[in-house]
């Protein structure tokens, strides 16, 4: 199975701490996906609930197409203001390992994205890749960081 990386850096000129509050925040997830992917969280969270390892995510997405999917992810890591990692368990990709780190400068905080995914089905996966998943990988994150400087 061929394994993919993806990696934005995005500078967001907030302090470290609302960042970290911010993105640590399962509730918003829904605010940095775009609209057409039709995401919702499905695990009940309650307001100001914050990652912690083992936590487990569902969600219904419509990742390509209008197809709709359930998703689950684990949180397998945090290091308080440093980083976060999950991994699904469940869901479109036959792997996915997405790390969540920041950094803070004297602009702001740096934020590092570095996902390995991974699509399965051989060769057909590989295709799929090139034509249309890392095509829609770089526009998520490219919705995310327009949302980003919009809310910060």
């Amino acid at each position: 199975m061929k394994t993919y990386s993806f990696r934005r850096e995005t500078l967001i000129p907030v302090t470290l701490d609302m960042a970290w509050d911010f993105f640590t925040s399962p509730l918003n997830l829904t605010k940095i996906t775009p609209a057409e992917m039709n995401f919702v969280v499905t695990s009940d969270f309650q307001p100001g609930t914050k990652v912690y390892p083992g936590m487990i995510i569902t969600y219904k997405v419509s990742p390509l197409w209008g197809i709709k999917m359930n998703w689950m992810t684990e949180i397998t890591q945090v290091k308080e203001k440093q980083y976060f990692i999950d991994e699904q368990r469940f869901g479109p990709y036959a792997l996915w390992h997405h790390q969540h780190h920041f950094q803070e400068t004297d602009r702001g905080v740096l934020m590092t994205d570095i996902v390995n995914y991974a699509i399965g089905w051989g060769f057909i996966g590989r295709i799929a890749n090139s034509l249309v998943v890392a095509k829609k990988l770089e526009e998520v994150f490219d919705y995310r960081e327009k949302v980003i400087r919009k809310i910060f």
